[in-house]
């Protein structure tokens, strides 16, 4: 049921489905909380609270021009699970989600019962991933978000998939089109700021699944692997036939990993 909450000075729309102990999913750049229907079924019938928001500048919730750190989301995030009164919750990302996933935990540890780390990686920004990514917000906000998302559609996606799922490529795409320039334009600056992560996951206490798609080029199955390697006791899932958002390319063998993962 599509909802909106006053948090943090911006209108933030969020989805709220299902009973039971909350799980919180962060969409990734530059979609929005639609990404993550085919796994609200799921988790509902594993008996959770499914709650999934549109990030500032993204989807339905406000934008806000400039740049957005990761901490900004965080806290984004939290604002909303404290407007619904949840003491502690489940927290799953995909790709900037996980990272804002990863900063949720450095900030809110205590209220994160269990993780999921999809198709992301914890290495902290290079100097040349913080030109790349000014750059590209740059042409965002002069050219808008269609040659962007015509460019990536065979990257977010394995381009084998492209062509062989239409209505999840059509999905995909319209997601990207729809998104803010300035919006996706201020997370991408805020992303180049980003710090490094690979300390604090070695300091995770609770359950955590790293999932990540076989054919993902963006985060290959190698940074999964070392998330995997850093975090203890950790499950670590490779879901093939699936690129950056095996969510969306392999739903049941998505949904699969999840339910083992909670069973566990």
């Amino acid at each position: 049921m599509t909802r909106t909450a006053a948090v943090n000075g911006i209108s933030v729309s969020y989805d709220d489905y299902g009973d039971g102990p909350a799980f919180v999913l962060v969409h990734g750049h530059p979609f929005n909380r639609s990404m993550w229907w085919p796994q609200f079924s799921a988790l509902a019938a594993e008996g959770y609270r499914v709650i999934a928001a549109d990030l500032r500048g993204y989807g339905e919730s406000t934008v806000v021009p400039g740049l957005t750190p990761l901490e900004t989301f965080a806290r984004d995030t939290f604002a909303l699970i404290d407007h619904l009164e949840l003491d502690e919750v489940v927290l799953g990302g995909l790709s900037m989600g996980g990272q804002i996933v990863m900063e949720c935990y450095r900030l809110f540890a205590d209220r994160i019962v269990g993780l999921v780390l999809a198709d992301t990686f914890a290495q902290g920004e290079t100097p040349e991933g913080h030109a790349h990514r000014n750059r590209v917000a740059d042409e965002l906000l002069a050219a808008g978000m269609t040659g962007y998302a015509t460019e990536n559609l065979p990257k977010m996606m394995a381009a084998y998939n492209v062509p062989a799922m239409p209505r999840v490529a059509e999905h995909v795409h319209h997601m990207m089109v729809t998104t803010s320039p300035a919006g996706a334009a201020a997370a991408l600056r805020g992303r180049a700021e980003r710090p490094d992560y690979r300390k604090l996951l070695t300091t995770i206490t609770v359950p955590t699944l790293v999932v990540v798609g076989r054919d993902d080029e963006f985060t290959p199955v190698a940074d999964a692997e070392l998330m995997h390697h850093l975090i203890p006791e950790s499950m670590l899932s490779v879901i093939d036939g699936a690129g950056h958002l095996p969510n969306l390319e392999q739903p049941a063998a998505f949904n699969a990993a999840l339910h083992t993962f909670l069973d566990q």
